[in-house]
Formats: structure tokens, C-alpha cells, sequence
């Protein structure tokens, strides 16, 4: 099953017998912004002009429980989740398609959840929204309730221990920039650096300039340069397990299978007894 969908492939399924359900997942990371510009909101932008038949989805709100001790984006309650999905016409047998701004860690959140949740067609629109050519909508749809019930299993997950001895064991993929990686800034969480044994692969390298996914090739030929070879396990982090499921779409891309860290960072640095290593070094 392919993990991404082309803009053209999108409107050839919205056109045909049995459209998928489209979810609209804008989202930006909520940092100080300069000038004191207010956060981003995804649903404002998605009033504004989405693809016909979208229905929005709150990354916060919807795909992540309250932030704490787990992270700043923890799995979200599954009863949460569940009745989102079917609000948005979300069921078993119908292909799912996901899309945000065009970043695609959000995309790649749902993605991913609705993978782990047991559902088993589920794709990203490849370079998000600017990569639709086709019209736009303002008009808010109310699609018949759907019937997806989320069965947790359908994707790999780490917890912090788990993660911890995968990168000794196998590889783990860090999957922030990798300033943060280094331990050189550290704009969010309380301490940087990495997990020790973590090998720094940055999500932005994934993409192109268009913010289309690379090649399956390339990459697959990426990331077994970064250790990711024939016969190891995979996992991935991030700061907040959003821009690694970007990161485990990749992998998917190219054929390798990863676990997620959920909890990521933000989960791991806020236990001042979990080590963390600074530098350029994996160990």
C-alpha cells in the first residue's frame, strides 16, 4: 500500500466512485513569534480555502493528549480520536487522505496515528496543499458519520526505555534539526542534545525544494547510509513525535519499516536521570 498520493492522483479519487475521506490537518508548532504576531490557526487558514470535501482536523486538540510528563504531544484518548475520525467520515473501508500546509508533519501525525489506530488505507498528499492545483472551497462539509474504531497495534511504538536501547541495539533516527541534535539551541524543551546513540537525520532532508518527498531510491539509499541496513530495527523521534512520523513516512516511502517515539524529546529531557549526550557524536 502506497503511503503518499500525488495532487493529480487525489483528483482522479475525489472524482471517482468511492472518494476517500479528506482530512485537512494545518498546523504550525506554537513558538514565539517575532513581531508578536499571533499563533497560527490551522482552522482559520482552513475556512479560508481548503480541497473540496475536507474536513478539518485540530492536531492539538484531536491527535495528541494534553501536554506533561509524556511530551508535548502525547498519543491522543483514544475515545477522543475515534469520534474525530468518524466526524469526519472516516470508516474501515474507505481510503483516507490526509494533507496540511504543506510542511507535511502534520499530515504525517494523522497519518501515522490512523495507521497505528488499525486503519488500514491511509495516505499523504505529496507536497500538501500547494501542491493542489485544483479549486478551492470555503464552505464547511458534513460528511455521514464514519465507523472507524481504533485498534492500537498497526504501526510500531517506543516508549523512553525502549527508545533508550534501540539506539544501542539497532538505530534510532533524530529526526530535528541538527543544531538541536548537537545540543547547540534548544528553543522548546529543558535541555539539548540527543539520545545517546541517536544518529542525527533530519526531516527537512527528505524533501525537495517543492516539499515533495524525495525519490524512494533516494531515499532508501539516505538512510541506510545512516545505518538504517538490511536486518536492523528502525526508530525515530523528534521533539514532540510530529516531525519524526514525517520522518517514519519517509521510511515507509522507501520501504523501511520504523517505530515511533511518541513522546520524543520532550519526553526524554524532562527526566533529568535519562542521560543526554552533546556534540556532533552519536555515542
Amino acid at each position: 500500500m502506497n503511503a503518499i498520493i500525488s495532487a493529480s492522483d487525489l483528483a482522479t479519487a475525489l472524482a471517482g466512485p468511492n472518494p476517500p475521506a479528506l482530512l485537512d490537518i494545518r498546523w504550525q508548532l506554537s513558538v514565539a513569534r517575532a513581531g508578536g504576531e499571533p499563533p497560527f490557526d490551522g482552522r482559520a487558514a482552513y475556512e479560508g480555502g481548503h480541497i473540496p470535501g475536507a474536513v478539518f482536523v485540530d492536531l492539538d486538540r484531536e491527535l495528541a493528549s494534553a501536554p506533561g510528563g509524556n511530551g508535548r504531544h502525547p498519543l491522543p484518548d483514544l475515545e477522543v480520536f475515534g469520534a474525530a475520525m468518524r466526524r469526519a467520515g472516516v470508516s474501515a473501508g474507505r481510503p483516507v487522505v490526509v494533507y496540511d500546509g504543506g510542511q507535511g508533519w502534520a499530515a504525517a501525525r494523522s497519518w501515522w496515528l490512523l495507521r497505528w489506530a488499525g486503519h488500514p488505507d491511509v495516505r499523504a498528499l505529496d507536497g500538501g496543499l500547494a501542491a493542489w492545483e485544483g479549486p478551492l472551497q470555503t464552505a464547511v462539509p458534513e460528511p455521514a458519520e464514519g465507523d472507524f474504531s481504533p485498534v492500537p497495534g498497526g504501526l510500531p511504538l517506543l516508549d523512553a526505555d525502549a527508545a533508550g536501547a534501540l539506539a544501542r541495539s539497532g538505530v534510532l533516527f533524530d529526526a530535528r534539526a541538527g543544531e538541536r541534535y548537537r545540543g547547540e539551541v534548544e528553543p522548546i524543551d529543558r535541555v539539548g542534545g540527543h539520545i545517546p546513540g541517536a544518529v542525527s537525520a533530519p526531516t527537512a532532508e527528505n524533501t525537495g525544494p517543492d516539499g515533495r518527498f524525495l525519490p524512494a531510491g533516494e531515499l532508501a539509499a539516505r538512510f541506510k547510509a545512516l545505518g538504517a541496513t538490511d536486518g536492523r530495527d528502525v526508530g525515530v523521534y523528534c521533539g514532540s513525535g510530529v516531525s519524526a512520523a514525517h520522518e517514519v513516512l519517509a521510511l515507509a516511502v522507501a520501504g523501511i519499516p520504523a517505530a515511533l517515539y511518541v513522546g520524543s524529546w520532550s519526553e526524554w529531557s524532562s527526566d533529568p536521570s535519562r542521560p543526554v549526550v552533546v556534540g556532533p557524536d552519536s555515542q
